[in-house]
């Protein structure tokens, strides 16, 4: 399939970096959200982006150009004539379930429907759609207009056509494709989440301060960044929500998760975004 546009649905985080890297890639970029507030806030978020990576001389394309190839909208119905269409909504199996059902309704059957979701079943997202053989996981890193890796993740009815488009369109992307099994957390989450969520049971069994732990973690394993900072970054909601996918999926203790991250998901600490998380971004 020759895809030139491609639709995006969830102007957050992960949503906003998408289209501004399939815009940068000479891509047709419609992106859609509930709100045109959130829609207005991600082309500010892409335009500073892109402004910093021209500055860093990384692309070279007038940022307007760009832009120019983003559409956005509060309607689906826009999306009915896409070839290709990104999920990238909360990472929450009902919210997925109401947009998925709505775009299998609008798109045509020829077109390919895939989910950013970082842990949830492709095979049980793809059951929702009348097209299982045209639909699997994009799993894109944050930030993602710096981050390479996608994780391509098969349904069980997933076609190998349908994997080999979304792989070459990735590519286009500038991205680095690895193919991971459908299986809870797939690659980076089963091992990531882990590590974050055992963080934060050292954090509180009193094994070390967030510094300490991060420190350790930046400086003996040479990570640049540490977990609990890292928790902040992607959000602790987020972490969360996969810890509990992992728990549910797998039924190992192993993946439960810390009381101490469900306290601060209750608190609204969520990390960056909320202002405060492990640390303090208030100041």
């Amino acid at each position: 399939m020759d895809i030139k546009k491609i639709g995006i649905v969830g102007a957050g985080t992960m949503g906003t970096g998408i289209a501004q890297v399939a815009a940068s890639s000479g891509f047709e970029v419609i992106l859609h959200d509930v709100g045109q507030e959130y829609l207005e806030r991600a082309l500010k978020t892409m335009d500073k982006s892109l402004a910093k990576l021209i500055e860093k001389g990384k692309i070279t394309e007038p940022k307007e150009a760009i832009l120019g190839r983003i559409k956005t909208t509060t309607d689906l119905q826009d999306f009915k004539n896409i070839g290709l269409v990104v999920e990238a909504v909360f990472e929450n199996f009902e919210i997925k379930k109401k947009v998925l059902t709505e775009l299998d309704k609008i798109l045509t059957q020829e077109a390919i429907l895939t989910s950013n979701t970082s842990s949830i079943s492709i095979t049980r997202l793809a059951s929702l759609t009348s097209r299982p053989q045209k639909f699997m996981g994009m799993h894109f890193m944050n930030p993602v207009p710096l981050m390479t890796l996608v994780e391509l993740i098969k349904g069980l009815a997933t076609s190998q056509e349908t994997f080999d488009t979304v792989k070459s369109i990735a590519e286009k992307m500038g991205k680095v494709p690895v193919e991971a099994s459908d299986f809870p957390g797939f690659i980076s989450n089963r091992i990531l989440m882990p590590m974050i969520n055992e963080a934060v049971y050292a954090l509180l069994e009193g094994v070390g301060t967030v510094e300490a732990i991060d420190t350790v973690m930046k400086l003996g394993m040479n990570h640049p960044m540490g977990p609990l900072a890292l928790a902040d970054l992607i959000g602790l909601d987020v972490c969360l929500d996969i810890m509990e996918v992992l728990h549910e999926g797998f039924k190992d203790t192993k993946y439960r998760p810390c009381p101490l991250l469900r306290k601060m998901v209750d608190a609204g600490y969520l990390g960056r975004k909320a202002g405060r998380g492990f640390y303090d971004y208030t100041k």
